[in-house]
């Protein structure tokens, strides 16, 4: 077969052209010090890099919702602190004017002008604020849930911040719960938010069968419904208030039960917030550790392995020069050869 000029010419071009586009990828990633700078250059993990770096987007703006979730409840928590330093506060002054012998009238109203202080730094916690949410308030979070006589203006909704697809974790405290002892089922919300009438939530129950065992277990219910009301924190510092003005002594010892119930519920909020502070560090410590292995897993499929990259750099550069060395010998016949 013979061999034209052309056919030479063509296939050092060829050779040439190919081994440059080789070091100008090698250069490329020794420069970015990536394995992948596009989806052509493998497609599967181009598309797994894309989901993982999906995932780590995700993963950090859940981080940024529960690093205010918990700050939300954290300062929830030291507020409802100082409540029970308030209620102790009320129960020791009780206390002192219930059972010591030299309480008499004159004492009793100067006590109660303390209470009367303590009364109104409860209700200021209560409509406290943390940046432009009130945090007592449920969903009503830009106007004050609490009025000085107490009546609470908010709502039980309960705020969730999601923690992962399909998670979520409250993150408020509603304050009739807190500082009024309501429950759900006391204070229902539809799903806008607006109170319900107490009425429309009424059960018809069928009636009783034989009224000894009947009345037996309504009794029974009751009980319990009583035992799960809570008691509201302004009437119990109230009535210590009003006892001590009226030198009332017998109403200034029931005061201590409700004081009692009063700090045994703040105290219940309290753990409960701090179980769902608890619950934010498990959440945060998964976040981060998924993070962390989507990093991982990125740096694995689209990082250059930099050794064998300069390593393929110094072979690829030597088949270039030997490339431009045989190409300048196969190709030495000029045009004056062929005038000769």
């Amino acid at each position: 077969m013979r061999v034209a000029d052309k056919m030479l010419f063509n296939q050092v071009s060829s050779n040439l052209a190919k081994n440059r586009q080789q070091m100008s990828e090698l250069q490329n990633q020794a420069a970015s010090q990536k394995r992948l700078t596009k989806p052509s250059d493998d497609p599967v993990a181009a598309s797994r890099v894309l989901a993982s770096r999906v995932d780590l987007a995700g993963n950090q703006q859940y981080l940024k919702s529960l690093e205010y979730a918990r700050s939300f409840l954290e300062f929830t928590d030291q507020s409802l602190s100082e409540v029970s330093e308030n209620l102790m506060r009320a129960k020791e002054l009780a206390l002192s004017q219930a059972n010591d012998a030299s309480a008499n009238e004159v004492s009793r109203r100067v006590t109660a002008a303390e209470v009367e202080q303590i009364y109104d730094q409860i209700v200021q916690i209560g409509n406290r604020k943390l940046g432009d949410r009130f945090i007592f308030g449920g969903f009503k979070t830009t106007t004050p849930p609490f009025a000085l006589s107490g009546e609470y203006r908010g709502d039980g909704g309960q705020m969730r911040i999601p923690t992962d697809k399909g998670a979520f974790v409250v993150m408020n405290l509603p304050g009739e719960r807190v500082f009024l002892g309501r429950t759900q089922e006391e204070a229902p919300f539809e799903r806008g938010g607006a109170p319900r009438p107490l009425e429309e939530e009424a059960l018809n129950l069928r009636g009783p069968a034989s009224l000894g065992g009947a009345a037996h277990e309504v009794e029974e219910l009751e009980t319990l419904r009583a035992k799960d009301q809570g008691v509201s924190l302004f009437r119990a510092v109230r009535q210590l208030e009003v006892g001590l003005r009226t030198n009332d002594k017998e109403t200034i010892q029931d005061s201590l039960v409700l004081l009692d119930e009063a700090l045994s519920q703040v105290v219940m909020a309290r753990a409960e917030a701090g179980s769902r502070v608890s619950s934010l560090d498990n959440v945060f410590h998964s976040l981060h550790q998924a993070r962390v292995d989507n990093q991982i897993a990125i740096s694995q499929m689209e990082d250059a392995d930099i050794f064998s990259v300069v390593s393929d750099m110094n072979k690829t550069e030597s088949t270039l020069q030997a490339t431009l060395a045989t190409s300048g010998k196969l190709i030495q016949p000029s045009l004056l050869d062929f005038l000769r």
